[in-house]
């Protein structure tokens, strides 16, 4: 159980920065440089995003020193980009938020070091944001009318999970994977079947002319009654 601003968690608000106005944010978790301006909250004014993939696919998967590489490459054109498209400059810019984790270490500090230093020039309100919240805030921009509680499912490229939300900014943890995400099982299988990366979009296309009856694949469940996922007996029958 975690609320944003508490201590033992990431904060994703702070009394200082303004709700209203332009905020930039900036996210280097993993493997795409993105930068969005979002006006008032709901506003979404840009959101440019440069994706790593064509760099990855070679591998299988993300090869964490070539996304940091690659994230110190971009992340300046990717800003000027949304606040070209936003129609704003860096001077109109309020607030600042940025990914400070979960992620990988290398990706992260990119977007972090391009953030602080922004704040620090401009002397603007500066908020660290978690990953995993990011993805559950991200759902009221498009349904902004989901009532309190209500239950999250995260299932990003290195997290599955799911959290009963009883109210804004405040989570409390229902299940999450015991090994493997979701996500990393999918580009797993995708290299072992030799259908590219990443492994979700490539099982997918495959999968609509599929027979689901022809295999009969496991499907974990605990016999301690938890709601936790597992997925890597699933990769192993596929092997």
């Amino acid at each position: 159980t975690w609320q944003s601003g508490t201590p033992g968690c990431q904060i994703a608000e702070s009394p200082d920065c303004p709700r209203m106005g332009l905020v930039l944010g900036i996210e280097t978790s993993c493997d795409e440089t993105a930068a969005a301006v979002l006006e008032d909250g709901r506003r979404v004014r840009s959101n440019v995003v440069a994706s790593q993939v064509d760099l990855h696919a070679p591998y299988g998967g993300i090869v964490p020193e070539l996304a940091s590489r690659r994230h110190i490459e971009v992340i300046q054109p990717v800003l000027d980009r949304a606040l070209q498209d936003a129609g704003i400059t860096l001077g109109d810019v309020t607030a600042l938020a940025v990914t400070v984790g979960p992620g990988l270490v290398g990706s992260l500090l990119v977007g972090v070091s391009v953030a602080k230093a922004i704040a620090f020039a401009r002397r603007l309100p500066l908020v660290g944001v978690n990953h995993l919240e990011g993805h559950i805030a991200a759902a009221f921009l498009e349904y902004p009318a989901i009532p309190y509680p209500c239950a999250a499912l995260v299932v990003s490229g290195g997290h599955t999970h799911l959290y009963h939300v009883p109210a804004e900014c405040e989570y409390r943890l229902l299940a999450r994977t015991r090994d493997d995400a979701a996500g990393e099982a999918f580009d797993k299988v995708a290299k072992l079947l030799g259908l590219g990366f990443p492994g979700g979009p490539a099982i997918e296309r495959e999968a609509q002319g599929g027979d689901p009856e022809a295999i009969p694949f496991p499907r974990a469940v605990f016999s301690d009654g938890s709601l936790d996922f597992s997925f890597s007996g699933l990769k192993t029958a596929v092997v």
